[in-house]
């Protein structure tokens, strides 16, 4: 029976992350590309370069509702024909009938756990490192543009209150790879004395690990808001952090990033202290340990439906996976947009889909055990 039901299930799964796999990548990668060869002169062989680089990303998510659509036709196709009566019949219960596609579900875990963390995200950032080396290849290429770090210090209030306080801003027009440009920093660390750095470059000096400044201006303000010095330089080494330029560094977008290299950047965005931006990573690290166990919930929730007793064609199959697949993911973005306003913990927003429909699919295969 195992080998029989495998024989059924592995067929519809692989045409499943051919389809959803093909789909995807059209409507979101090959339309943009075929516009960027013709308004932007993109090379043809660089485009098919990138568009294979893409193709991960979009496996990764093809296989939990590969896995949805493989179990839900599988099963509907053998209750309708009433093969899973003779089962039954024959002794076999619901819950050992669906032992076999839970167990592949697992595997598909697996399989969505390696591209998610191995394949994915590192293929994704050399597409967009491609695609930019090849659209601004007479142009120098900026890291980044807009630096803005804020720095926080707790202080107590004398009725035993903390509040958090901006303690140093450190802002940069861009970052060209070796050089911060257009730097406005201040500086708050120090009880009594603040000041104002502008200057028009700047580097890290990892010798001495300090920053060299470059033609600014540094202004002294004392306690009572006043200009206490003005000293204009043409350089000038000050002690401040080098997080920044970590940040800089590090500055891959969530779908870049494997969960170890986003646990890395939360260190560093705990270093900036801001809470939205920490809270925001906290929940994407949790979205990205969930979403390979959603291959189980939805095998089991393919396995359920497609055992109830009724009689459906793959059209109908379809339709139905199309719509559990909306409904969850719809679930899925509006709690972790809850959780990153501090509603649901991280870990609850990124979970809850899953919870959800595990009860769900549990519920219908009692209540078809039962009859």
């Amino acid at each position: 029976m195992d080998r029989y039901l495998t024989s059924e299930l592995i067929p519809t799964f692989l045409f499943g992350v051919g389809a959803f796999s093909s789909i995807g990548v059209t409507i979101d990668a090959v339309f943009d590309l075929v516009r960027k060869i013709v308004e932007s002169g993109l090379p043809v062989d660089i485009a098919i370069q990138v568009f294979l680089l893409q193709l991960p990303e979009f496996i990764v998510l093809a296989f939990p509702m590969s896995t949805l659509l493989a179990t839900l036709m599988t099963y509907s196709r053998l209750s309708s024909e009433s093969e899973l009566i003779a089962l039954r019949g024959c002794g076999v219960s619901v819950y050992r009938m669906v032992l076999t596609a839970v167990v592949l579900s697992f595997i598909a875990t697996g399989m969505t756990f390696l591209f998610n963390e191995q394949i994915a995200p590192a293929a994704k950032y050399q597409a967009n490192v491609t695609l930019e080396s090849a659209l601004q290849s007479d142009k120098p290429i900026l890291k980044q543009q807009n630096i803005f770090y804020p720095e926080y210090r707790d202080e107590t209030e004398p009725d035993g209150t903390k509040n958090k306080i901006l303690s140093r801003l450190f802002y940069a027009d861009q970052f060209d790879g070796k050089r911060m440009k257009g730097l406005t920093i201040i500086d708050r660390s120090t009880k009594g004395v603040n000041q104002i750095v502008v200057a028009e470059s700047a580097e890290w000096n990892g010798s001495q690990s300090v920053w060299d400044f470059y033609n600014g201006t540094i202004y002294l303000v004392a306690a009572d808001s006043s200009y206490r010095n003005i000293l204009r330089f043409e350089h000038q080494q000050l002690q401040l952090p080098r997080t920044p330029l970590t940040l800089t560094e590090k500055n891959r977008s969530y779908g870049e990033m494997n969960i170890s290299e986003a646990v890395e950047q939360l260190a560093v965005e705990r270093l900036g202290g801001d809470p939205q931006k920490i809270r925001k990573l906290q929940v994407r690290i949790q979205q990205k340990i969930s979403l390979p166990f959603v291959c189980v919930v939805f095998g089991l929730v393919g396995a359920a439906m497609g055992t109830i007793p009724q009689r459906t064609g793959r059209g109908t199959s379809f339709a139905i996976c199309v719509v559990v697949i909306f409904s969850y993911y719809l679930i899925f973005f509006m709690s972790g947009a809850i959780a990153q306003v501090g509603i649901l913990s991280p870990f609850m927003g990124a979970w809850l889909p899953n919870f959800i429909f595990f009860i769900v699919g549990a519920f219908l295969l009692i209540r078809v055990a039962k009859r």
